[in-house]
């Protein structure tokens, strides 16, 4: 198919569609929209980046349209739950420019925002409320909303919500939701209380996939260098150099570690930001703004922003350390090579790091090229944790705490510091004579 004209879309969806540039469908959504037409419930399963808000956001507004007339004051006709504020924001914007000049009131509710404020905007009714579940269950206690008349669900990326810990809020919230609804789940992976969840919530629902459950998109050209924690960071900074102006994004385990890397980095003369959950609203929204723009080149994030940044411009993403759970990992890159272009991931392994490799590539079904370093030997077993502390491997500064070594200006080159670089560390890397593959 070839354009969206014979989807059953509204007149209006397909001229803004056509004014957004959007004029062919994604295989998510040529297989998914015509089903929620009918009205079908639907399990969807695909990538990120594969165009999933769409699938369902645009038929969903279409049957929305139909209505002809206004929600009723603090109702709800159709529910959109995301497991991250930085989605549900994502999620709104799609939708608004979809339904751009329709009858359609599309609100958003998140955390660290004003609740009053959110109620007040609830008081009239919503058409479509995209919202994270514990602001949600808030506002229901507040009764500043009620769910007897939403006919339509919407669980996006719902494996993550699983991951962190929205099970229980996702019961509670469903229960408020009349049964006769239409239920549209997607994720792009499945395990066992996936298909759980699927079951209790979907009727009769169609199957659609697009891409095996943690396959990466084909055009990410992905890398990994195995390093010593310590060396990390001057090893992102020779990379970063070496694209400057490119969008990149680095994602790191945790909060502190991010700031940390961001102080870091910003010391060594780059444009940097960094957002994750100890950061206020309004502070992770400049910071994407700003990021969006061109502004700030180098945004450093947690796992919040590995389902819910949608910039076509991020060029490259850096695995500064490599998560935990192995499917985020598939999350993390999909941040690069979106809207059709090319993409690079870089995946920074460090001695003890190299389980989680392994279940990366396990859950992909496909080895990772190795682009610098050498494989590290095994070292939990040689060397057991020693009052909490990890070993320190190799020259160069011990790390601190969150992975990144301890800031130093004055040992940085300055006028590669100027030119957004920072001082490239005295070793040699393994394959090549100077550093870091391009």
């Amino acid at each position: 198919m070839e354009s969206f004209e014979n989807l059953g879309l509204a007149p209006i969806l397909l001229q803004n569609l056509a004014g957004l540039g959007l004029v062919k469908p994604t295989p998510i959504q040529e297989q998914g929209i015509p089903h929620i037409v009918r009205g079908r419930d639907l399990l969807g399963i695909a990538q990120t980046g594969t165009g999933k808000t769409a699938a369902f956001g645009l038929p969903m507004l279409t049957r929305i349209i139909a209505y002809g007339k206004r929600p009723a004051p603090k109702t709800v006709r159709a529910l959109v739950l995301a497991p991250t504020r930085e989605l549900a924001t994502q999620i709104h914007d799609n939708l608004s420019a979809f339904a751009a000049g329709a009858p359609v009131r599309i609100q958003r509710v998140v955390g660290g925002a004003s609740i009053n404020v959110q109620s007040e905007k609830l008081a009239k009714g919503t058409d479509v409320l995209i919202a994270t579940p514990g602001r949600l269950l808030d506002l229901l206690e507040r009764r500043a909303l009620v769910l007897s008349e939403t006919k339509y669900l919407v669980l996006d990326e719902a494996d993550q919500m699983l991951d962190i810990g929205f099970i229980h809020a996702l019961r509670r919230i469903a229960k408020l939701i009349p049964a006769d609804r239409q239920t549209m789940l997607f994720s792009a992976t499945m395990p066992k209380l996936m298909e759980e969840l699927a079951q209790s919530y979907l009727q009769d629902p169609v199957r659609v996939e697009v891409a095996p459950p943690g396959k990466a998109a084909e055009k990410i050209d992905q890398g990994v260098h195995f390093t010593t924690q310590g060396e990390k960071a001057a090893l992102l900074a020779e990379y970063v150099a070496k694209h400057p102006g490119e969008l990149a994004v680095v994602f790191n385990r945790t909060k502190h570690g991010s700031d940390k890397l961001a102080k870091l980095m910003d010391n060594w003369g780059f444009s940097v930001a960094a957002i994750h959950g100890n950061k206020s609203q309004n502070a992770r929204e400049r910071a994407l703004s700003a990021f969006r723009a061109g502004e700030v080149k180098l945004l450093i994030a947690t796992d919040v922003a590995a389902r819910g940044l949608d910039i076509p411009e991020v060029a490259h993403v850096y695995n500064y350390d490599l998560p935990n759970v192995p499917e985020n990992y598939v999350h993390r890159i999909g941040r690069t090579a979106r809207a059709g272009r090319n993409g690079r991931a870089v995946a920074f392994c460090g001695p003890m790091e190299m389980d989680e490799l392994r279940a990366i590539e396990k859950a992909m079904g496909a080895r990772i090229p190795v682009i610098g370093g050498e494989p590290h030997t095994p070292v939990a077993a040689a060397a057991p944790a020693r009052a909490g502390k990890k070993p320190h491997r190799g020259r160069g500064p011990k790390p601190a705490q969150g992975g990144a070594p301890k800031a130093n200006p004055a040992k940085a080159n300055p006028a590669k510091a100027a030119a957004g670089g920072a001082a490239r560390p005295r070793r040699r890397v393994p394959g090549g004579k100077g550093g870091t593959a391009a």
